[in-house]
């Protein structure tokens, strides 16, 4: 009984949540039971280009480091806030969501490169808050029942969470910062006076990823609770 309830919770996950959560605990479950270690994993642009390990272009977006408290708490806001990404405004829209995984992991991987990062997970996950608070700028915030703010802001306290506990912000600036590009490109540039759409979803990913058909027994997480968790609660303005 038990296990039903699980496997039915965890397969009514959309899909691409799902499957980048799984992979990101089983990578980490794998580097723990030392099957593999992150030496294999992290990003290495000489290691990519002269020896063909391609796969390190996605393997250091699936390690967040071993189990503890900052693993737990990547697990959770990339779990909350790409699922609710992907239940809220890319609903009925999965080719645009991973084309939004692709652009995204291009950039972080290109900039990566200058500034010498080799794990770009935590980037990415900053990346899926950026969108979403930036899509949800009505929704008001509490940290660790300390901060009072909306939405838009929940990056930028994520940095200054990230500083008081000694790591580097960069990683947060680079999240920050991609998010933005996608955000501008995909939500400000073509409702500006001349502006156009310059991101658009191949038509092979379309066929591969949409499905018109709805399912009966969908159920979204509620977004007036976009973090579930004592730092992340919210309500939206006016509700």
């Amino acid at each position: 009984m038990a296990y039903q309830t699980f496997q039915q919770e965890y397969l009514q996950i959309p899909i691409v949540t799902r499957a980048y959560t799984t992979a990101c605990v089983l990578t980490t479950a794998a580097v723990q039971l030392e099957l593999i270690t992150p030496f294999q994993l992290y990003f290495n642009p000489d290691l990519i280009l002269k020896n063909y390990q391609v796969w390190r272009l996605i393997t250091n977006f699936l390690f967040f480091g071993p189990v503890g408290f900052n693993f737990l708490f990547n697990m959770i806001f990339l779990y909350r806030y790409c699922r609710m990404l992907e239940e809220g405004s890319f609903r009925g829209r999965t080719a645009d969501f991973v084309f939004m995984f692709l652009f995204g992991g291009l950039l972080m991987t290109i900039f990566g490169t200058f500034v010498s990062l080799v794990f770009l997970g935590q980037a990415f996950t900053i990346m899926l808050v950026y969108v979403w608070s930036r899509r949800n700028p009505n929704v008001r915030m509490n940290f660790f029942g300390l901060l009072n703010f909306q939405a838009p802001f929940l990056p930028w306290v994520l940095m200054g969470f990230s500083l008081l506990l000694g790591n580097s912000i960069i990683v947060d600036l680079l999240g920050i910062a991609v998010g933005h590009v996608y955000y501008f490109l995909e939500d400000v540039f073509p409702n500006q006076p001349g502006g156009g759409r310059w991101l658009r979803t191949p038509t092979i990913l379309k066929m591969l990823f949409d499905n018109p058909e709805e399912d009966a027994n969908y159920n979204p997480l509620p977004e007036e609770r976009p973090g579930g968790f004592a730092w992340g609660e919210g309500q939206r303005l006016g509700g």
